[in-house]
């Protein structure tokens, strides 16, 4: 809307401003737009404002703490390290899946900006939600290493080439983070896909040499909410802080689960 159009414009001219050497002023408060919903008092969430300092090196989750501890200990909302490698403190900032942590608010300005819990989730409290199927999602695809035969361990490790591990090493690098999720159009009218981070978890050990698993994820890979519920609206790479490429994935699962499917057709008695 007219709103996000101002806001454009404005980050362009600080960004201007910032390449010809001249900042300008800066504001020395900016203002937070955050989702409110504790079960116990309300039945219906709300919104809150607050006014927060300004400082150019502050993230979104700098501001939440501050408010948290100078303004309202009630605020709930998840964090751990900082640096972007937890995955825990993904929310909606100005309708985009972020990891607060690394969206500064200089990218921000001029503001207010919108703080909500990742879309499509159930919400516990303010921007806490609930994870259990996306839990549940990750064990489904058996996101771990799977032997037919697992070789003593007197006989050393299973080696592997750095050609091998280029293999699935890119899928490696998800970080559980859910923005993936609250991206997808397709889970917004379908909560029981897979989703994006489990199948691209699920491809990253069936393209591992280590592992004899494709057999046992092809179930959940081949079923009516598997890989081929997806509509590759790219959406969920759009988003990942990681640039793990989760859409890429799902659709080489998608080969990979064919060639799966062809094994076992000349097995099947059609008659």
């Amino acid at each position: 809307g007219d709103h996000e159009v101002a806001a454009r414009g404005a980050r362009v001219r600080y960004r201007d401003a910032l390449a010809s050497g001249n900042r300008g002023p800066m504001p020395d408060k900016i203002t937070l737009e955050v989702f409110r919903y504790r079960p116990d008092q309300e039945q219906r969430p709300t919104s809150q404002s607050y006014e927060v300092p300004y400082q150019e090196d502050w993230v979104v989750l700098d501001a939440l703490n501050w408010i948290k501890d100078q303004q309202d200990g009630t605020l709930s909302y998840r964090w751990s390290c900082r640096m972007g490698v937890c995955g825990s403190c993904g929310m909606m900032v100005n309708g985009v899946p972020k990891l607060t942590c690394s969206a500064f608010l200089r990218d921000l300005l001029p503001g207010p900006i919108k703080v909500e819990p990742l879309s499509g989730f159930p919400v516990e409290r303010d921007l806490v939600v609930v994870l259990d199927d996306f839990m549940q999602k990750l064990v489904d695809v058996k996101p771990w290493i799977i032997r037919e035969v697992e070789q003593p361990v007197e006989q050393g490790e299973y080696r592997q080439t750095p050609g091998q591990l280029v293999d699935f090493k890119q899928y490696s690098m998800c970080i559980n983070c859910a923005l993936c999720y609250a991206a997808c159009p397709v889970l917004a009218s379908d909560p029981d896909f897979v989703g994006p981070a489990a199948i691209a978890l699920g491809h990253r050990y069936n393209l591992d040499s280590r592992d004899e698993g494709n057999a046992e994820r092809f179930e959940t890979f081949n079923s009516h909410d598997g890989v081929y519920a997806c509509s590759f609206a790219n959406e969920c790479s759009q988003v990942c802080p990681k640039h793990v490429d989760p859409a890429m994935a799902i659709q080489q699962a998608k080969l990979n689960d064919f060639m799966q499917w062809a094994k076992i057709l000349p097995k099947k008695n059609f008659t």
